[in-house]
Order: C-alpha cells, then structure tokens, then sequence
C-alpha cells in the first residue's frame, strides 16, 4: 500500500535547482534508499521530507494527507542525523527519552517505551552510560533508538553509517536492516555508498542532477542499468561497443566500432588459456581484495576489468597472455541520456 508520496517536487535556490520534478511512492513498511554522488540532490529531499527544507513546488502526502508546508515537529517523522546529534551530558536512557518528554508523554509509558526501544537496539545493559562511553556504533544505535522511541510513521536515515569504520560499518547494515524489519516502519536513507544501499535496501533510488535516472530492486539496479552513469555508479562495469546481428542479437563489436553501448560487469568475464575465448588481452594489472583479485586486462577495446574468485591458488602475474570470454546474454544496452529531459 502506498503510504508517502512525493509528487513533482522540487527545490531551488535562485537559478540553481537542487531537485527538480522528483516523483515516487514509497510502500508501507518498505526500505527505499537515495543513491548518487555528492550534490545530486538526495539529502535536500530527504530534508523537504523532514520539513526543516521548504518546498519550491510538489506535494509530500503522508498516508493520504498533505504534509508538505506542515512543520517538522507536526510531522512526527523519525530522523538519525549523519553527526547522531546526541546530548553528551545526558546518558543514554535520557537521551533515547528526550522526545517523549518533549510530548509529555507519561512516566510510566515513557519508561516501558524507552526500556523497549533500548533491547530492540541491544543497548538495554548500556543505559546508564553517556556517549563518551559507547563505541560508534552505540551511538549510532542510539540514536536510531530515539529516532524510533516516538514511534514515528516514517524513519529517515541521513548517511547514518558514514562516520563509523568500515566493518562496524558493514555490521551495521544489517542491524539497521534488523530493525527495520522488526519494527516494519517505512524507511528512506540516504547515502552515496552503493554497496550499502544494494545489501539492505526494498528498492534503490538512483539519483543524477537533482532528478531520478532509475527506480528498483538491488538486484535488477545492478543486473539491468539503463544508463551508463548508473552502469558505473552502481559497481564497477566494462563499457564495449555494440551492435545487433541480423537477427536482432546483441553482440559486442571486437573491431572497436558499433552504434550501441553496452555494459558488462568484470564478474561476468571468464579468464582462458591466450588463443581462445572472444578476445585477446595481457595482463597489465592485479589487485589483491581479500575474496577476489581484481585484474586490468589490456585489450584492442581498452583495458578491461574482470573479477575472480579468490579459490586459494597463485593469482595470475602482470604480462600473462589471456583470452577473455563471456556469454552474450550477459551484455546489456546502455542509453546515453544520463538525466531525462
């Protein structure tokens, strides 16, 4: 059921648009995340959403009614700010409490709320600490606890994870997903990391120049770009040219010219013995990430990416003759308009 909608909104600051014509709807309970590099123009919507940004036109409907010029407090919304904004002299129990008394709610509702709230978050042994005393990721969870203590209609994440170091920050993910899922509250979060928004995420919400280039899930984002700055921007991808055959196929042109283009992510290339395979190359290149090696495969198309898995055996070395091969069902046409019209 759809549950917040926004529709033809936009924002401007003099001649220069940050959003603009920006239509979706999010379902009740769904996890949607705003993609895209710096200045696209996510965070301004998820601040119109909030209300601390005005709106220059469009409407924001909350369950059918009209939120769009109502103030930030009227809206009851939930938001985890990037810097968690907490209270340093109150301790956690204090702070996770502070939007209750704030709506005066009653003690004993307050104290059964907030006790709640602490072990969904799991830092009900922790109450009594003040952030000083938490890790960064505590403090994270702390705030997403008094976020979700008032018991909001929707949850906004503003780059919720980009202050903590990268495994805390995978770790959290998931625990932002798990919560999510247990409380089933609508949520949109806000973030340029696009393995973030591809692991947790209902639905993604690309973002390019104030506008949306592609709306879906994880898997079809990444497996089915249309443009190519989404191609690039949600992983890594090979750009070939293209063309179709006679009968309409899609194929790559191993000549260098061709009127389509088309992505090709490095997982989806095969390494073979020089001679076979649909193309030649040499290795120019090999980085070494743990679980895969990353090779640079330079080629009469350019220098090509192709990801490996880590099985355990010597990586191939720097000056290797290889065939690359794939299956041509796995090659996708891109389109050049990068922002619509």
């Amino acid at each position: 059921m759809t549950y917040l909608v926004l529709d033809r909104l936009s924002k401007r600051y003099g001649d220069t648009t940050a959003v603009e014509n920006l239509s979706l709807s999010v379902n009740q309970g769904e996890f949607i995340s705003l993609l895209g590099p710096s200045g696209c123009g996510k965070t301004t919507t998820l601040q119109m959403i909030a209300g601390f940004v005005e709106v220059s036109s469009g409407r924001i409907l909350l369950d059918g009614r009209d939120i769009t010029h109502a103030k930030p407090a009227s809206r009851g919304l939930g938001v985890v700010f990037q810097s968690y904004a907490l209270f340093p002299h109150m301790t956690v129990r204090d702070n996770v409490a502070f939007g209750l008394r704030m709506r005066k709610v009653p003690q004993a509702d307050l104290q059964q709320r907030v006790a709640r709230v602490l072990k969904l978050v799991r830092l009900d042994l922790h109450a009594d600490r003040y952030p000083r005393e938490l890790s960064g990721g505590q403090r994270q969870r702390v705030a997403l606890a008094r976020a979700l203590v008032i018991e909001p209609p929707v949850l906004l994440l503003d780059e919720p994870l980009s202050n903590l170091d990268a495994n805390l920050r995978e770790e959290m993910q998931y625990e932002i997903r798990r919560i999510q899922r247990e409380v089933g509250i609508t949520t949109l979060m806000v973030t340029h990391d696009q393995s973030e928004a591809l692991s947790i995420s209902d639905r993604v919400v690309v973002m390019q120049a104030g506008r949306i280039t592609q709306v879906d899930a994880p898997y079809t984002l990444y497996e089915h770009p249309r443009t190519e700055f989404i191609s690039g921007f949600v992983g890594k991808a090979n750009l070939l040219p293209g063309e179709r055959d006679s009968n309409g196929v899609v194929q790559a042109s191993l000549h260098g010219q061709g009127d389509l283009t088309l992505s090709l992510r490095p997982e989806k290339i095969d390494l073979c013995p020089a001679g076979s395979g649909r193309l030649q190359g040499t290795l120019a290149s090999r980085f070494f990430l743990g679980s895969q090696w990353l090779y640079g495969v330079s080629t009469s198309l350019g220098e090509l990416c192709v990801v490996r898995r880590n099985d355990g055996g010597a990586p191939l070395a720097e000056g290797t003759a290889v065939g690359l091969d794939w299956d041509p069902a796995l090659l996708r046409v891109l389109s050049h308009d990068e922002v619509p019209a």
